[in-house]
């Protein structure tokens, strides 16, 4: 035997065990947050007695109506006004910030946009029937005023700082704000939302995003190990987050349109090849929404699976938006809470009801053909499908009707949906570890780093305990951030009531560009 074959066969002999050993390693982390945090995620997502309905989501739909019918439905009438500045019509390009309008908008709907729009739609249509569009329609034009709140407060009450950055958020407006109104405890609470950001933001804006690109990429090219996409995911990430907020911009301003166009534009695709079965997939919707139309759970169901996921998949509420919109350039805090409305209304109104439309017209759904009732599987909890699949794979099959192709393009889809939503976690994550740490660009590189090694984690392991608990630190943001915006609620409005005026007056003028 060759030196050489002595070494490969050397080399087999160490690796061996490695498999069994990374399978160990996971299985222990399991086991520890099962052990220790299972009951918070059971807390987290526990449901009101006696439905499936679970209190967090419940907790940012009343806070979505509340917001709504305090600043008289805003999302309606500053809808136009947000297309404006969204163009850039007010934009003064020697305001204080960092990026533009579109970048800000771009980069938090990189955050939202993804998964939720893809699989998230499938589980609400499968679970609660296409009457779940509806409503999850409902949530999310209530959930435009959310935001509204929240990012007209971030840019209020942000950090500017002489080199130009900027630093903003719940962390900062829950502290400046309760000290302005003289309300105790803002520092315990920003504290505690900056951990949950923390924790949030390494295991749902990352490890998950990153395994479930992995899982994608080897469903279509063939299984191999999940270091290798977490490698070269770590490597790109950190060459985009390493340039801060304005590389993170540019980046999504370009990947965030060019998916959002080539989804929207395949689902626009299908529905005019199905044109005359659309008005019908809306009858289904609607009447759905009341009926159930054979769903178990009928009307209720419907409506507890469209708000639910509606909560789950535009993030109103969580807070997260707020911190990439206070890096705007602007002078004029309302201005970017009237850009932040959009979000919502992009990501559920109109890319979830895509989702939903071409879910039921193409027929992935199965129809009983003498009762017009769907058949439920009362084994899998959901309607039946076409080869019992659900969540993205029901995604997936439905599109696969109209183009057999699909399905590549889809993993192509959400390896750009997972890197883009964690280039903007990594920002959320960054400045919540700014906020407890300090500034300064050894610490900003320290987190930056952490957050990179958690994207190989994230790809290599299994670890659902881990990201059910990163999960849940999500929903805990919103429960700190909607209790600061029920308190500093008055605030915006003077901020809305002083905008309008001077508006409306020509104070406030255009700019040519």
């Amino acid at each position: 035997m060759n030196i050489k074959a002595t070494l490969a066969a050397l080399l087999v002999t160490l690796l061996a065990p490695l498999p069994a050993l990374a399978q160990g390693i996971d299985e222990t982390i399991n086991r520890i947050f099962a052990d220790y945090t299972g009951w918070y995620v059971s807390f987290i997502f526990a449901p009101l007695p006696g439905t499936t309905f679970s209190w967090i989501a419940l907790w940012l739909v009343v806070g979505a109506l509340v917001f709504t019918l305090y600043f008289g439905f805003i999302q309606i009438k500053g809808f136009v006004h947000s297309i404006q500045l969204v163009k850039g019509d007010y934009s003064d390009p020697n305001d204080a910030g960092e990026v533009s309008h579109f970048q800000a908008l771009a980069t938090a709907l990189s955050g939202t946009v993804g998964l939720g729009n893809i699989a998230g739609v499938a589980v609400a249509v499968g679970i609660g029937g296409p009457g779940a569009t509806f409503w999850m329609v409902i949530a999310g034009l209530f959930g435009m005023a959310t935001k509204f709140t929240e990012c007209t407060l971030g840019v209020k009450y942000r950090n500017e700082y002489p080199d130009g950055r900027v630093s903003g958020g719940p962390m900062y407006y829950i502290t400046k704000g309760f000290n302005e109104r003289g309300l105790p405890g803002g520092k315990i609470l920003a504290v505690l939302f900056c951990v949950f950001t923390i924790l949030g933001a390494l295991g749902g804006g990352n490890m998950f995003q990153a395994n479930q690109a992995h899982a994608q990429l080897a469903g279509v090219i063939g299984d191999y190990p999940g270091w290798i996409t977490g490698i070269i995911l770590a490597a790109v990430t950190f060459a985009v987050i390493v340039g801060g907020i304005k590389s993170i911009a540019r980046v999504t301003e370009k990947v965030v349109p060019f998916m959002g166009i080539f989804y929207v534009g395949v689902s626009l695709i299908i529905l005019i090849m199905n044109y005359d079965m659309i008005a019908w997939a809306f009858g289904q919707i609607f009447m759905g929404a009341f009926t159930g139309l054979g769903v178990v759970g009928g009307f209720t169901g419907a409506l507890i699976q469209g708000f639910r996921r509606a909560a789950f998949s535009n993030e109103a509420g969580i807070g997260s938006a707020a911190i990439a919109h206070s890096a705007v350039r602007t002078k004029e805090p309302v201005t970017e809470g009237y850009v932040a409305l959009l979000e919502p209304f992009i990501d559920t109104v109109v890319i979830c009801t895509m989702t939903a439309l071409v879910i039921v017209i193409t027929g992935v759904l199965n129809v009983d053909p003498e009762t017009g009732l769907y058949v439920w599987n009362a084994e899998a909890g959901r309607i039946a499908t076409e080869g019992e699949v659900s969540g993205v794979a029901l995604t997936s099959a439905a599109y696969a009707r109209a183009f057999s192709w699909f399905p590549v393009l889809l993993a192509v889809a959400v390896v750009l949906f997972a890197f883009s939503t964690m280039i903007s976690w990594s920002y959320y994550g960054l400045k919540a570890w700014t906020y407890l740490f300090g500034e300064g660009s050894s610490k900003e590189v320290v987190f930056k780093i952490i957050f990179c090694l958690f994207i190989i984690i994230g790809s290599a392991a299994n670890l659902g305990p881990v990201i059910d608990f990163s999960d849940a630190m999500l929903f805990s943001m919103a429960i700190v951030n909607i209790i600061a915006l029920y308190l500093l609620m008055p605030i915006v409005k003077r901020e809305v009531n002083s905008y309008i005026a001077r508006l409306k007056s020509g104070e406030i003028k255009r700019f040519k560009h």
